[in-house]
């Protein structure tokens, strides 16, 4: 089992209840690995010292979020080098087209154009490279990462009838039910995302308890009253989704338990949940003394 997170930002609300809660349930179970991509961090700009800064961050709330280091094997991708030698392999017995079908790509070079970094393009394959450097079995991902996966499998299948069909286990994506993708705040259309420019748009672990009631309290939703479960209703959908990830009851249940109620009720109730759960006050970073590299 085997999944990782990006160190651009603090972890946000969306990685903590659809990844990286979810992984503490898989560490008796599997034989774990979690990193943090700082190579893939590098696909847009970043000051090296706050990229580095930000890596151990990301290390250490695995590590506070119940990530046990004497359970699972924890590391960070730049340390094993055999991460981008790989990439590079599945690169070449990549093409063009299925690269460019990539939904992120797609989506930013749709905004930008032809000022497009490459690593956008190809990154996909460093993915690729992580997953199956390991012989990774399943990798738990949020619902937006599927495609990465089946690109994964594809390039396994491919190089294992070329160089034999031992090369590489091929993978299986593990989707939770719930809190697979939590979406932005301000535009419940899109997944909630730690580069967001919007402020009010994302939830951090390193936020405050007033900090997060502000965000929920102001979370879109729409123009009508009734709490359901109804596809037309992406606001509301996200905050039930939200309380389910935290409670672990049904979406369905929780609707049941708003009837008539306003959405007020809803986005007080998913802001005390959050709180309560511990997400504010016991991440505060303070400044320490970083490693030069984590040995194994």
């Amino acid at each position: 089992m085997l999944s990782a997170v990006q160190p651009t930002n603090p972890i946000t609300l969306g990685n903590l209840v659809g990844a990286v809660q979810n992984w503490t349930r898989y560490l008796d179970e599997f034989d774990s690995i979690f990193f943090a991509v700082d190579l893939h961090a590098i696909t847009a700009r970043i000051d090296p010292t706050l990229l580095r800064e930000n890596t151990y961050r990301v290390m250490a709330t695995f590590i506070a979020a119940g990530i046990d280091p004497e359970r699972c094997t924890l590391f960070i991708q730049s340390h094993v080098p055999e991460h981008a030698e790989l990439a590079w392999v599945l690169t070449a017995n990549s093409y063009m087209g299925e690269l460019s079908r990539m939904t992120q790509y797609k989506d930013k070079s749709a905004r930008q154009g032809a000022n497009i970094g490459a690593g956008i393009f190809i990154y996909p394959t460093l993915m690729a490279a992580d997953i199956l450097l390991h012989q990774t079995h399943y990798v738990p991902v949020g619902d937006d990462q599927r495609q990465h996966v089946e690109l994964t499998r594809d390039l396994a299948v491919r190089l294992n009838h070329s160089f034999g069909k031992d090369v590489f286990v091929v993978p299986e994506a593990r989707i939770p039910e719930v809190g697979a993708r939590i979406m932005s705040l301000q535009d419940p259309t899109k997944k909630m995302s730690k580069s967001d420019p919007d402020p009010k748009a994302t939830v951090f672990v390193t936020d405050t308890d007033k900090q997060i009631t502000t965000k929920l309290k102001s979370a879109v939703t729409d123009s009508g009253t009734e709490i359901t479960d109804d596809p037309d209703k992406p606001g509301i959908r996200n905050l039930l989704q939200i309380q389910a990830a935290l409670t672990g009851k049904p979406v369905a249940e929780l609707v049941q338990a708003y009837a008539g109620k306003m959405y007020g009720h809803l986005k007080v109730d998913t802001a005390d949940l959050v709180v309560a759960d511990g997400l504010a006050g016991q991440w505060t970073l303070t400044p320490f003394e970083m490693p030069a590299v984590i040995h194994r």
